[in-house]
């Protein structure tokens, strides 16, 4: 009586098998997610491992750039990223914490987020022309490191903006209410508090920026980086060599070039980024497990 009582209906039989199924076609759409990131990744080290050494990745290119290294351009992307990271993080920050602490909901406020809206959907070749007339030409920045990393930087605010408001919007607003009662200003609750709990979450922003930034190839081509130059930049005006646009240059601008040199650069270009982002993640990971809430 008792095993019959406990006994599986169709229904439960019925809704097993969709269980089933459904949990089937996610694992299969998981796997169509990563099977293209494998293959890349599996080319690209079959075809360009055999290039990579010390010397590959600090020594200059020669001989018209068919051989040598790609020191000048690994330098210049770390510039261009460290410099944009420094523009964007802090604005990007700031922009959100107005509009998720302070802003009514208002037009204006809503002006501004269908402007950040509209910011993330512009192609990055508008972002080169507009980098190259407001601060190559405008501002009077020339072709320069300072004039490439404000154009990422304004082009990579959307991410950093939705992503930290995102983060702070998902902290308990019983953590902002408990300070107040206990006598805090609200800039104080912010800093002490809100901040500290959405680091995690911002984190997250600051990833996808530093991936897109070392990747953009369009808005650092009119604003500051260069075709060859043989000199290393000693500071932010001045001219730089980047990954993304040497590895589109050995790829398709330069005659006589080894096979396996473009998929080397590709190969250290990838790997870099994915050096970054595994930073950042294990830090945000560090972050996460000090959370008690």
């Amino acid at each position: 009586m008792n095993n019959q009582m406990f006994a599986a209906t169709q229904l439960n039989q019925k809704n097993q098998r969709t269980e089933k199924l459904v949990q089937l076609l996610f694992i299969l759409m998981a796997s169509l997610l990563i099977l293209p990131v494998l293959v890349i990744l599996a080319t690209l080290v079959v075809k360009g491992g055999s290039i990579l050494s010390i010397d590959f990745l600090f020594t200059d290119p020669t001989n018209g750039m068919t051989e040598g290294g790609i020191f000048p351009a690994l330098l210049g992307t770390i510039w261009l990223v460290a410099v944009a990271l420094i523009i964007s993080v802090p604005l990007g920050i700031a922009a959100a914490i107005y509009l998720s602490e302070y802003a009514p909901d208002n037009w204006f406020t809503r002006l501004i987020n269908l402007a950040i809206i509209n910011l993330a959907g512009v192609p990055s070749i508008v972002h080169a022309l507009f980098g190259l007339g407001a601060f190559v030409v405008f501002f009077g920045f020339g072709t320069s490191i300072l004039s490439a990393s404000l154009t990422l930087a304004i082009m990579t605010l959307p991410v950093v903006i939705v992503s930290t408001r995102e983060a702070l919007q998902a902290v308990p607003h019983s953590f902002r209410e408990a300070c107040w009662n206990m006598g805090a200003t609200r800039w104080q609750t912010i800093r002490r508090v809100v901040l500290p709990n959405a680091v995690s979450g911002i984190l997250t922003g600051i990833i996808l920026e530093v991936s897109r930034t070392a990747g953009e190839t369009a808005p650092i081509m009119f604003t500051g980086a260069v075709f060859f130059s043989p000199f290393l930049p000693q500071g932010i005006m001045d001219q730089t060599m980047a990954m993304s646009l040497h590895l589109f240059v050995v790829s398709t601008q330069v005659p006589g070039v080894p096979e396996n040199l473009p998929y080397g650069v590709a190969l250290v270009l990838i790997g870099m980024v994915l050096l970054m982002n595994s930073v950042s993640i294990a830090f945000r990971m560090h972050l996460r497990g000090k959370k008690k809430w």
